[in-house]
């Protein structure tokens, strides 16, 4: 394994609170030297200046529809668009068929994940058998076999009872329980945000209050357990303020946000683009701003990219038929960059602390930080690098994204892995 020398960046790490110039020289896998300035002359050198490196970036939630769906992605494709949107370590979610509800499939995703790679691939188990909602899976088998967390994502676990047992069994395990909340009855055949934008345009809107319910519902339930709770993809003000409420009260609640909720309003679906169309649904311009706010107080503690990749053929269909979901795993360090950093809404330490170090705590994973001894798992990005995204660029098998051939600013250049590149946008690979 050959040395690489990081040389003339800005380097970040959340951890520490370091922000500052230095050299860094990888051995061996692992970081080995942070200083002013380094020289290794039989080191690969990666000439950084004007960038900035990070821990490798972790996202607690995409959908990499394998099993069940390589014609939308593959754990080979979507570790591709992984890489190259930064991220080192994914979790995948268990919304595939079969569901990861067992411990065969478990390891099939592992091993395949090996075989390519690339990134790190970890997945989160099922909460009930078959995501049925009515029989909790075996929690010790599958975090014996590495499942990092328990969730019925794309459905709410909607029987309390059901729920309740499922927190309680996960304290066995310290494994946290990821949920979907969405009040399946209140969100029926919702196409878009309730309100005025859904209202002008005719489309049956999906109301706040029925991500709010379920929030409130579950934080009862952990607080109730003393279980840990992590709530997906948190889109409302009132959903916000409810789990910024439960912290100070000390219930063991974690939640992460997307970038499709701090970058857009619901505006954006007058152009009736079925890339908007996700679940939840993007909110208005009240949510977005509590969203940020939560950010940046720390009520939500990550951003995810809830990466749901669509064949094209689906994804063409009309509004009402088309499926809810947009990649994102290739612009969410752009949206960040552009919305929460340039427009100084947020430091760089504040941000990547939501893509790296708050990630790896909340699913256990000795990651996300740089220091000397540690694992070499690097992100770097030029910040100012403008690029447009196209079809030719795009690393996912699917394409259905709102930002296809928009400038974005922000761009990732290198990721390291335990001490190897994985991906170079230098070097095309």
């Amino acid at each position: 394994m050959s040395s690489i020398l990081i040389k003339g960046a800005r380097v970040i790490d959340p951890r520490s609170k370091l922000d500052a110039a230095r050299d860094m020289l990888i051995r061996q896998g692992k970081i080995a030297r942070i200083e002013k300035s380094i020289t290794a002359p039989k080191a690969r050198v990666v000439r950084a200046k004007d960038q900035v490196v990070v821990p490798g970036l972790i996202d607690l939630h995409c959908h990499l529809r394998d099993p069940g769906r390589p014609d939308e992605e593959t754990i080979a494709t979507g570790s591709e668009a992984a890489v190259a949107g930064g991220f080192t370590s994914i979790c995948c979610m268990p919304n595939t068929d079969p569901a990861i509800d067992n411990e065969s499939i478990v390891n099939y995703i592992y091993k395949e994940a090996a075989r390519v790679g690339l990134c790190n691939v970890l997945p989160v188990g099922a909460i009930t058998k078959a995501r049925a909602g009515k029989e909790i899976t075996e929690f010790a088998e599958l975090q014996h076999a590495g499942v990092k967390a328990f969730s019925d994502d794309g459905d709410t676990v909607a029987d309390s009872s059901v729920l309740r047992h499922a927190l309680e069994y996960s304290k066995a395990f310290d494994v946290p329980i990821f949920e979907h909340a969405l009040d399946k009855e209140l969100a029926r055949d919702g196409l878009m945000n309730e309100g005025l934008v859904a209202t002008r345009l005719g489309l049956k809107g999906s109301p706040a209050i029925a991500e709010e319910l379920i929030v409130a519902r579950d934080l009862l339930l952990a607080g109730f357990t003393g279980a840990r709770l992590h709530v997906c993809h948190v889109s409302t003000r009132g959903a916000v303020e409810l789990i910024r409420r439960a912290k100070r009260e000390g219930v063991r609640v974690t939640c992460e946000t997307c970038p499709h909720y701090f970058y857009f309003n619901d505006e954006v679906l007058e152009s009736l683009d079925v890339n908007f169309k996700v679940n939840p649904p993007i909110r208005s311009e009240v949510d977005r701003q509590a969203i940020i706010e939560g950010l940046k107080d720390g009520t939500i503690d990550c951003i995810a990219t809830d990466h749901a990749p669509h064949c094209r053929a689906e994804k063409e269909l009309e509004f009402a038929n088309a499926p809810y979901g947009m990649i994102g795993l290739e612009t969410a360090v752009s949206l960040a960059v552009m919305e929460l950093i340039n427009r100084q809404k947020m430091s760089w330490l504040d941000v990547m602390r939501k893509l790296t170090v708050n990630p790896a705590g909340i699913i256990r994973i000795p990651a996300g930080c740089i220091s000397v001894g540690a694992a070499a798992d690097i992100t770097i990005i030029a910040p100012d690098e403008k690029w447009k995204v196209s079809e030719e660029q795009i690393r996912s098998r699917s394409k259905n994204t709102p930002h296809l051939n928009k400038e974005l600013v922000g761009r990732v250049t290198n990721v390291i892995l335990n001490g190897r590149v994985k991906y170079s946008l230098k070097d095309g690979q």
